[in-house]
């Protein structure tokens, strides 16, 4: 039993010393390692990938000169969004101030590209600032500096608008822009002319000549209508070298609707309000070789009093004349006016030297209740108007008119 008990314990022995780890082993599932190997090492984790910083391409060099002034500067990010872009430059005035601004510009939605809302000024240092940041948030930042050509006055057109900015106008009046320098890119020009109405009212661009682009609706303006015109034409090539020398906008109110219409048959002018006749008076329109001419007009000037003499129309009889309650409706010459001198032939017969005359009395009623822009319809006489002398813009078919547009 003893030797039997000895022989039990050697096996229990053995047993344990195994199951203790008496044996040297490797790593799991490698099995044993031999006495003095070295011991294994565990396999290093997979290095996290650094993000590629934000990088800017601008649309126009760093340093460069001599830029022209109808680029549309942007600037576009990659690996990254925008968080902000900033345009600044510094030039001089005509007087030589030196003078600083900023450009505006538009983010896309997804903030990586801004684009200027306008086009560069001749002779101006530009700072470009581009802001951004990475998928992790790092920011970058980078500036780009650039210079515009110069141009002289006589490569720059100037544009002037009308109506003025808050008129109050009647239901024809058109928009009016003119150039001092003749424009042969018109339809460059037209895509940066803009009229917003409200109500929304059909409407078209019509050129005249190359100094000179009217726009009017379909059909008059309706009573309260107010229109905003904006034209972006700063920088915009013209053609020939020439480009717009600065943009410019105007808003105008729409006021009741008073027409006026003249029958130089019988010489009796009516005047309507809204629709509704206010006012009949009786008139002695141009006499043979004077006539006055049939067509749309609109009142384009009001003076209470002005001087009117042969010489101004190149009548040969002379007189001098001071005028009351003038309304002009053309350049060349033609008024509705006071006409105390010629009241034998108001309702009779036609008189004068082409203007619309009538009593005193009707003068004033009129003249203190008519704008600029309110149509005086006159018929009755064999004489046309002539394209371009005033605002004969409703004398010709909307379809007409809108051939007259670049686009």
């Amino acid at each position: 039993m003893r030797r039997l008990s000895v022989a039990v314990g050697a096996v229990l022995l053995a047993i344990t010393l195994a199951a203790c780890g008496g044996t040297p082993t490797g790593p799991a599932g490698t099995g044993p390692q031999p006495p003095g190997a070295p011991a294994p090492t565990e396999p290093s984790p997979t290095p996290t990938p650094t993000p590629d910083p934000v990088t800017f391409k601008p649309s126009v060099k760093n340093g460069a000169s001599g830029v022209k002034v109808d680029t549309l500067v942007t600037v576009a990010a990659s690996a990254g969004t925008l968080t902000k872009v900033k345009l600044s430059y510094t030039n001089k005035d005509r007087q030589g101030r030196t003078q600083h601004g900023v450009v505006s510009g538009t983010m896309s939605k997804d903030r990586t590209k801004w684009t200027a809302n306008g086009r560069l000024d001749p002779a101006t240092a530009y700072k470009l600032t581009s802001a951004g940041k990475n998928t992790v948030n790092q920011a970058q930042s980078v500036a780009t500096s650039f210079r515009t050509e110069n141009l002289s006055l006589a490569r720059q057109t100037f544009p002037q608008i009308y109506p003025l900015k808050g008129s109050y106008v009647g239901v024809g009046m058109p928009v009016v822009l003119t150039f001092d320098v003749p424009v042969k890119n018109k339809k460059e020009f037209e895509k940066n002319l803009h009229v917003k109405s409200s109500p929304a009212q059909v409407g078209t661009w019509h050129w005249y000549s190359s100094k000179e682009v009217r726009y009017r609706p379909k059909k008059y303006w309706k009573p309260g209508t107010k229109v905003t015109v904006t034209a972006n034409l700063n920088g915009v090539n013209a053609g020939n070298g020439i480009y717009g020398q600065n943009s410019t906008k105007t808003n105008f109110t729409v006021g009741r609707s008073l027409v006026t219409k003249i029958n130089l048959s019988s010489d009796v002018a009516r005047v309507y309000r809204n629709g509704k006749l206010v006012r009949k008076i009786y008139v002695s329109g141009g006499k043979s070789g004077w006539q006055t001419r049939s067509g749309v007009k609109l009142i384009m000037d009001k003076r209470y009093v002005t001087r009117m003499t042969n010489s101004m129309i190149g009548a040969r009889e002379h007189y001098s004349l001071r005028v009351r309650y003038a309304m002009r409706i053309t350049p060349s010459g033609e008024f509705l006016h006071a006409a105390p001198w010629n009241a034998a032939h108001f309702g009779r017969r036609n008189a004068s030297h082409g203007c619309v005359g009538m009593s005193t009395g009707n003068a004033a009623w009129l003249f203190n209740r008519v704008l600029i822009g309110d149509p005086v319809v006159t018929t009755g006489s064999s004489r046309g108007m002539e394209p371009g002398n005033g605002y004969g813009d409703w004398n010709i078919s909307y379809a007409t008119y809108k051939k007259g547009s670049a686009l």
